[in-house]
C-alpha cells in the first residue's frame, strides 16, 4: 500500500487529542430549509428538498371488450398489464420510512395530491374490473393512474461563513441529487368511441389505447375480448423500465460481492484524526479481522493506530470535504461493501484503497474552533452513524442519517 504523505489544503479540524466535554440531549431542526439555521446534532442528517416533478396518467391494465345488444349488464373483465410502476427514490428498492419516505411526502405535500409512499407496484393491484355496461358497443376496460416522476436534492448542515466574517451553521444543498417514481390511486372504468373524455385524462389515455374503427368492423366480433390492436401490442412490448435512480452517487455499480481492488497510491494529510462519539471513551476502530466492520470501540495503547485516520485526496466544495478515509493500522479505506450499498444500515468496513465513490465521503463541519462533524458516503448519500452506544457497535449508513444526534462525531488531531 503506497501513500504519499503530502500537505494538502488544511480542513480546518481541531488539533488537540482531548475527548470533548459531555454534551446535553441534542437539538434537531424540525423543519429544515435551504439557508435556515441547523445545530450541531444536526450535522449528521439529511433531507431532501424537492427539485422537479411531472405527472403522467398512465395506462396500467387494459382490455378491449366488444358488448353485443344482449349482452350488456354487469361483468367482471380480466385486464392485461399494460405498464408496471415501480415506487423507488433515488437506489432505494424499498421504502423503510427515512429519507425516502420524507421525499415523496414531500412531493405529495408538493402537487396537493396523494400518492404512494412505501415500495410497493401496480403489479400488486387486481387486475379485473367489475363494470355494468349500461349499452351495446366496443370499450377499452381500463385501470389507470398518475405516474409521478422527479428529481430531489439533499439538504445537509454545514458552516457557512457571514457576511460579516463570522460563521453560522445552516441548511445547505449537499452535493449530489437522485430521481424519484410513484404513482396515485389507481382508477378504473371502461370508455368507449362515442364517449367525449377529458383532455389529458387518464380515461382520455385509455381511449387513444382503443381501435375506434369503423363501426361495422367492429360489429364483426363476438361479445367479450378484442384482439389487442397494434397500438396496444406496443404499449405492452414497452413494459416500465427499471426505476431511474438518478446519479452516480444514488446508484450502485452491482448488486453481488466486487472483486477485490487495486490499490492505488493516495495524496495524504501527514497529520492522523480520530473520529469518536461526542464526549465518550469510545472510539471509531477497525479490527484487522477479514471481512469486518468498522465499529466503535474504546481506545486503548494496543489499538496499534486502528481508531488513527489519514484524510486523503481532500477536496473542498462550497465549504464541503471530500475525502478519502484512510486506516493508519490496517491500511485500508472506509467503504460501503457493493453488494450492500443500496441497502439501509449497510455497515462501513475497510478495503484495498481504489479511490471509489464508495470510498469517498463528504465531512459537514461545525463552526471554526470546534471539532464536531458530520459524514456522508458519497456514492450512496447516505449518513454515517449508529444504531446503539456501546463498545463493538458496528458504524452503519442511514439515508437520512441519525435524527438524534448519534450521527455527529468529534474529528480530533493525533
Amino acid at each position: 500500500m503506497a501513500v504519499t504523505a503530502t500537505a494538502v489544503t488544511a480542513v480546518g479540524l481541531a488539533a488537540s487529542p482531548a475527548a470533548a466535554a459531555p454534551t446535553a440531549a441534542p437539538t434537531i431542526t424540525a423543519t429544515p430549509a435551504l439557508g435556515t439555521t441547523c445545530t450541531v446534532a444536526d450535522l449528521g442528517t439529511r433531507h431532501p428538498y424537492i427539485k422537479t416533478t411531472e405527472v403522467a396518467p398512465t395506462i396500467t391494465h387494459f382490455k378491449g371488450w366488444y358488448v353485443t345488444q344482449g349482452s350488456t349488464g354487469s361483468q367482471s373483465v380480466t385486464t392485461t398489464t399494460q405498464t408496471t410502476i415501480t415506487v423507488s427514490v433515488g437506489l432505494e428498492n424499498k421504502i423503510e420510512g427515512g429519507f425516502g419516505s420524507e421525499a415523496l411526502g414531500k412531493v405529495g405535500t408538493a402537487l396537493g395530491m396523494s400518492v404512494k409512499v412505501d415500495f410497493t407496484s401496480t403489479n400488486s393491484e387486481s387486475s379485473t374490473v367489475a363494470w355494468n355496461f349500461g349499452q351495446p358497443g366496443y370499450y377499452g376496460v381500463y385501470k389507470g393512474t398518475k405516474k409521478v416522476t422527479g428529481t430531489y436534492g439533499s439538504l445537509n448542515c454545514n458552516r457557512v461563513q457571514q457576511g460579516n466574517g463570522s460563521w453560522a451553521l445552516q441548511w445547505v444543498e449537499g452535493p449530489g441529487s437522485g430521481a424519484f417514481t410513484t404513482y396515485t390511486t389507481l382508477e378504473e372504468g371502461a370508455v368507449r368511441c362515442e364517449d367525449t373524455v377529458p383532455a389529458s385524462s387518464i380515461m382520455a389515455k385509455a381511449k387513444l389505447l382503443l381501435d375506434c374503427g369503423a363501426p361495422a368492423a367492429k360489429a364483426e366480433h363476438p361479445a367479450g375480448a378484442v384482439a389487442p390492436t397494434a397500438e396496444q401490442n406496443q404499449g405492452l412490448l414497452a413494459q416500465h423500465p427499471a426505476p431511474v435512480a438518478g446519479t452516480a452517487a444514488e446508484q450502485p455499480k452491482a448488486t453481488g460481492s466486487s472483486a477485490p481492488a487495486i490499490a492505488v497510491a493516495l495524496n495524504c494529510e501527514p497529520g492522523a484524526y480520530r473520529i469518536d462519539v461526542p464526549g465518550k471513551v469510545l472510539n471509531w476502530s477497525a479490527p484487522l479481522l477479514a471481512n469486518d466492520g468498522v465499529r466503535l470501540r474504546e481506545s486503548t495503547f494496543f489499538s496499534a493506530h486502528l481508531d488513527n485516520w489519514r484524510l486523503c485526496n481532500v477536496s473542498e466544495t462550497n465549504g464541503v470535504l471530500e475525502a478519502t478515509l484512510w486506516n493508519w493500522g490496517n491500511g485500508g479505506c472506509a467503504t460501503v461493501p457493493a453488494n450492500i450499498a443500496n441497502q439501509e444500515q449497510a455497515y462501513l468496513t475497510t478495503a484495498n484503497c481504489a479511490e471509489d465513490d464508495l470510498q469517498r465521503f463528504y465531512v459537514y463541519r461545525d463552526v471554526p474552533g470546534s471539532s464536531k462533524v458530520g459524514l456522508q458516503n458519497k456514492y450512496t448519500g447516505s449518513m454515517v452513524g449508529y444504531d446503539r452506544y456501546g463498545d463493538g457497535e458496528l458504524i452503519r449508513q442511514y439515508s437520512s442519517g441519525r435524527q438524534d444526534g448519534t450521527g455527529t462525531f468529534t474529528m480530533t488531531g493525533v
